[in-house]
């Protein structure tokens, strides 16, 4: 069997570890990012309701148009852009490379940045350039950015608004000059545009190469697994063709659709993790050896002292609280652990173990 994998398997794919999600039972789970909040009961009844009138015999809407139609008036899409609908970012992700992959073709980003990035590039079989981030604030090495667009000549760039995982929005000019000076497509990824105030989307249409990337998953949808895209309607048409059929299904069209229309409730959720990540910030802030990094998303990046990240982790599992190690990741992470912003409960919870531990 190993030279039958040795024959038949790609070695980049070989050398890959499959993508580990951590087991949560029995620990308060913040870690990936979610929204800790459940619909109130009125409101669960109302979409069970919705969801007796779906046919599970029957594929899908293959464009899901109803939902296209909710998601440009909740979201204020233009008319006159495209909008595509994937299973998730990661797969709009991928749909991008697929459509402009070829030999010698590559895909550039910012380091640290959203590891799917990197991993669909290899997927795809591009090769993949990142840019290190400016190691004191995070923030875009412009310079550097701009010498790497002009030598690599990149078919596609992405480039997280606000980024994760290090939680700090870039500088709005900078991105105008990335998406001015790059030679192919630039997909602005959104993941985190319930959490700041700042957005490309009603910018579209001001580049011929822009392309907005969001998800439902942080809004409080992420069981869904619903992503979608927006640009120029010639693009999309392209980067639709690599989309599998019935790539999202009819419970998703019908789920996303009701709580689309009921967005004032996800709205105060949102509202209520936007306070509490300034609380949190401000407690973390306060705690000696602990350095926590600005944030327009619903987590915190924070710094640990020297050596001690993974000892701290697994002092906060102990203590019945999992988040997100990211020592070992990347060298401007080292010492850095990841917090999602929870109810207030989970955070006094995490503020404790993470006091404890220090």
């Amino acid at each position: 069997m190993p030279k039958l994998l040795e024959r038949l398997i790609r070695p980049e794919i070989r050398n890959l570890d499959t993508y580990q999600v951590p087991d949560a039972t029995g620990l308060i789970k913040l870690d990936a990012m979610e929204n800790p909040y459940i619909w109130p009961e009125g409101l669960r009844h109302e979409w069970l309701e919705a969801l007796r009138a779906v046919h599970l015999n029957r594929y899908p809407d293959p464009q899901g148009s109803e939902l296209r139609v909710v998601l440009r008036a909740s979201m204020g899409i233009p008319d006159t852009m495209g909008l595509l609908l994937g299973n998730g970012s990661d797969e709009l992700i991928q749909m991008s490379a697929l459509a402009v992959a070829q030999p010698g073709r590559g895909m550039l980003s910012v380091d640290p940045g959203f590891v799917m990035y990197r991993m669909i590039a290899l997927f795809a079989g591009m090769e993949y350039v990142g840019v290190p981030l400016l190691a004191g604030d995070f923030s875009l090495d412009l310079p550097a950015l701009l010498t790497a667009l002009a030598r690599e000549q990149p078919v596609l760039v992405f480039l997280a608004y606000p980024n994760n995982p290090t939680g700090n929005r870039f500088d709005a000019d900078a991105v105008v000059r990335i998406i001015e000076a790059a030679p192919g497509l630039v997909v602005v990824d959104e993941a985190y545009a319930p959490f700041t105030d700042h957005s490309f989307l009603p910018r579209l249409g001001e580049w011929p190469n822009l392309v907005v990337m969001r998800t439902l998953s942080k809004m409080g949808l992420a069981g869904l697994r619903l992503g979608y895209l927006a640009g120029p309607t010639e693009i999309l048409a392209e980067i639709d063709k690599t989309r599998l059929p019935y790539n999202t299904d009819v419970l998703t069209q019908v789920s996303a659709a009701f709580a689309l229309r009921h967005r004032e409730v996800l709205d105060e959720q949102t509202r209520w993790i936007r306070a509490e990540r300034s609380r949190l910030f401000t407690d973390l802030s306060g705690l000696d050896g602990v350095y926590p990094y600005p944030s327009e998303t619903n987590f915190i990046l924070l710094r640990v002292p020297a050596g001690r990240a993974s000892e701290i982790f697994e002092s906060l599992k102990r203590g019945g609280v999992l988040v997100k190690n990211l020592a070992g990741t990347q060298p401007l992470l080292e010492d850095c652990l990841r917090v999602t912003v929870g109810r207030p409960e989970e955070n006094d919870a995490f503020f404790a173990a993470l006091e404890s531990a220090i």
